[in-house]
């Protein structure tokens, strides 16, 4: 059984080779720069939605929505957030563990669980990219195929920079903002096959549009 992540799925659908010389030959992309911001957020909204998880109530941000939504409690919560645990299923197809760790879990009254991922940005226009969408798409399909009900609907929990008052009072403010998604996992069984079939074969040609397989192929020609 292999284990495979949400984030190497996506690689595999940015790019195949990429995908290939990670799995295969531990040959990973470099690093991108730490999100030492974005996990500081993280932790302080599970800090606070923690709280009404153990008390059966609504966020704030929940209540300013209007939606009938509460979070989810269960023995498994911590599990399911964890990055090197999350949410898993065998795909006895491939073979595959495949897992991906949620930020949130709330549910609605009809007892459907509901996904929701937080997100920081700084941009103007906070907006939901086709990457994040995926992303979502994935934490519904796992946590289906554990049995359990799960609404369509998930949530984007934004975390935006509020610049307009600047560091008034010596404090940089965020502004909350919760976006909705209707989820559409059909993708994921077809992307799963795919990817394991690619393991299968030789390397992959080089991607035209993957910056790393360019500076790759540019760096081979000057050697």
């Amino acid at each position: 059984m292999i284990k495979l992540s949400r984030s190497k799925l996506e690689l595999f659908l940015d790019c195949p080779r990429c995908f290939w010389f990670d799995m295969k030959k531990g040959v990973k992309r470099p690093p991108p720069a730490p999100y030492t911001i974005n996990s500081a957020i993280d932790s302080l909204l599970k800090k606070e939605f923690d709280i009404h998880r153990e008390n059966g109530s609504a966020h704030d941000i929940i209540r300013k929505y209007k939606l009938d939504l509460i979070p989810y409690k269960c023995p498994q919560i911590d599990t399911w957030r964890h990055n090197f645990t999350g949410v898993g299923f065998h795909h006895k197809v491939t073979d595959f563990w495949v897992y991906g760790a949620v930020d949130d879990v709330w549910v609605n009254p009809q007892g459907e669980l509901i996904v929701v991922d937080y997100k920081a940005t700084g941009a103007k226009e906070h907006r939901i990219y086709d990457q994040y969408r995926r992303q979502m798409e994935i934490y519904q399909w796992l946590l289906t195929q554990n049995k359990y009900k799960v609404s369509q609907t998930g949530y984007f929990l934004f975390a935006k920079v509020n610049k307009e008052e600047g560091f008034a009072g010596g404090k940089l403010s965020f502004e909350l903002l919760l976006e909705p998604l209707e989820g559409n996992n059909s993708w994921v069984e077809g992307a799963l096959i795919k990817a394991k079939r690619n393991l299968e074969g030789a390397a992959p040609a080089p991607k035209d549009s993957c910056v790393y397989c360019q500076f790759s192929l540019a760096h081979c020609k000057e050697a």
